[in-house]
């Protein structure tokens, strides 16, 4: 019987689908801005219809409360096995074909956008549309949920596609570390939802949002690393993708702010009442 890494590298990094892949605009399923503007647009005006048809809820649930439970279900546990493989592909490609700690922080232009590290930039690109029903699901839920649905929840995935695009069709730079510490996070977040649909909702809800804040704080860190190889020690060329790192640095501390804010309304006050009581 093989070694579990050995399995893992074969499935995972040399499988000829994974080694083989190659993004080609208009002919990769999704390598367009036609269908990415129409991903992003479909899924706006959707979110805005079924906001409008179910404020304020209807008296009979569209859904059944059991069905729900087991969509619900096995969505949360599809993205969290999915965000799993996702992190561990993407970080066995890594160590697999870039050559130097370099290439981690900076693709020399130009770079290609083909083999395993763009091909989990894929998935994880799909994966987002894939995501999109996260917010069906917060609007249909029969138990009275739906006005949580909130601003950074819809820009979130409304946006965070584009980004995956420019990764692609960009080779952007950086993207791999992204990738794993973003998937990473999405395992934790839906290893949480999918112990709430099966009705055993743990008792770590704050560190969900703590820790989707902390990974955007490291992804302003290590850009110092891509900034200095594209700055003070360039390469001919210098780094690939650099006008779609500066799209996903604004992105992320837009996301910065917005979970901030979250954070501080969703806990602050908590901390304030105990205070209080406290005195």
């Amino acid at each position: 019987m093989p070694p579990m890494d050995t399995t893992l590298r074969h499935w995972l990094v040399d499988h000829p689908l994974v080694s083989s892949f190659e993004w080609i605009p208009g002919r990769t399923f999704g390598a367009s801005p036609q269908f990415l503007a129409a991903a992003v647009l479909s899924y706006l005006a959707l979110t805005l219809l079924l906001r409008r048809l179910l404020l304020p809820p209807p008296e009979k649930p569209l859904l059944d409360p059991s069905l729900f439970r087991s969509i619900s279900a096995l969505h949360n546990f599809l993205l969290l096995l999915l965000s799993a493989v996702m992190a561990a592909g993407c970080s066995l490609s890594a160590a697999a074909v870039l050559p130097t700690p370099r290439h981690l922080f900076c693709f020399p232009s130009p770079t290609p956008s083909r083999g395993p590290l763009f091909f989990w930039a894929y998935v994880f690109y799909l994966s987002k549309l894939l995501e999109f029903l996260d917010t069906f699901l917060i609007l249909l839920n029969p138990g009275g949920q739906r006005r949580r649905l909130t601003f950074l929840h819809v820009y979130h995935h409304a946006t965070v596609v584009v980004m995956c695009y420019l990764w692609l069709a960009a080779a952007q730079s950086l993207f791999p570390v992204a990738l794993v510490t973003n998937a990473s996070v999405h395992t934790v977040m839906y290893g949480y939802y999918f112990l709430c649909s099966v009705g055993r909702p743990p008792r770590w809800k704050r560190l969900v949002t703590d820790v989707q804040i902390v990974q955007f704080v490291f992804s302003f860190a290590v850009s110092v690393a891509l900034l200095w190889c594209q700055f003070v020690d360039p390469v001919a060329g210098g780094c690939s993708g650099m006008k779609a790192w500066v799209f996903n640095a604004g992105f992320n501390a837009s996301l910065l702010a917005l979970f901030v804010n979250f954070h501080s309304k969703s806990y602050g006050s908590s901390k304030k009442d105990v205070k209080e009581k406290a005195k």
